[in-house]
């Protein structure tokens, strides 16, 4: 394909995946320059990244798609008031949106007997919550459909660390749902147990991030035209046993 024009190139990689374009990179010079160029990554970030982006809270300029690209999946960027983080999946360009823990529906939230906020170094946030001691554990996040990548399988996942010393938490029931299409009765009968770690059972514990936090997979769904409305991910726990140790940063919903 090297007698073809750059430009031809350039329009064929752009209707493949970012990871193909950058591995196009080692085929030769042409394809190299091609791979660069910004007709081909121009497809691969959001086509609203203008709109994210002047919602952020810091300025991004970069000299080329590509660059920008790979520092929106490597630096995920803070919007709505620092309460949402949007990055990109590297592999597929999908959109990975984070809900802060302050825009969750965290029961007894607000009572500081049971949850304690505060800032966290490690947190892409101002502010994680802590459970102090409860025995019902109820915790929802809903994102827009609409803000997500269409035609795209997504998965949603509580992003969390657990204390030293924790207890009480192990099995819990977690399910995602189509917030104005299917009741919470509905959902319930289909809600499936997670486990927040191995202690006292064989299944598998949740998957340590590259950032240091953990994450639990709460289910997945498909977004399809994004007109499904508000999709919500929830975790519960309504045994009467008390629960402590759990630190909250949010749920995320990412491209499976």
């Amino acid at each position: 394909m090297d007698h073809f024009p750059e430009g031809c190139i350039s329009k064929i990689l752009s209707l493949t995946s970012p990871k193909d374009a950058a591995r196009s990179s080692a085929v030769s010079h042409i394809f190299m320059s091609a791979a660069e160029s910004d007709n081909v990554w121009e497809t691969f970030v959001p086509s609203d990244y203008q709109q994210a982006i002047s919602g952020s809270r810091s300025l991004m300029v970069f000299p080329s798609k590509k660059q920008l690209y790979f520092s929106l999946c490597d630096s995920p960027i803070l919007l709505d008031g620092g309460k949402l983080s949007l990055s990109l999946d590297k592999e597929t360009g999908g959109k990975c949106l984070m809900v802060a823990a302050r825009n969750l529906g965290i029961m007894w939230g607000g009572t500081p007997a049971y949850w304690e906020w505060l800032s966290h170094s490690d947190a892409r946030f101002s502010e994680v919550a802590k459970l102090k001691r409860i025995s019902w554990l109820d915790i929802r996040g809903k994102i827009g459909t609409r803000m997500l990548s269409k035609r795209t399988s997504y998965c949603a996942y509580l992003v969390f660390k657990l204390e030293d010393g924790f207890y009480g938490l192990i099995n819990v029931k977690a399910v995602v749902r189509f917030a104005d299409t299917e009741s919470d009765h509905e959902v319930k009968k289909r809600a499936k147990v997670v486990h927040f770690s191995e202690q006292g059972s064989r299944a598998r514990p949740p998957l340590i991030r590259s950032d240091g936090w953990m994450e639990l997979k709460m289910g997945n769904f498909f977004n399809d035209t994004g007109e499904d409305g508000d999709v919500e991910a929830r975790l519960m726990q309504i045994r009467q046993n008390w629960k402590h140790g759990l630190i909250v940063q949010g749920i995320e919903f990412r491209p499976e």
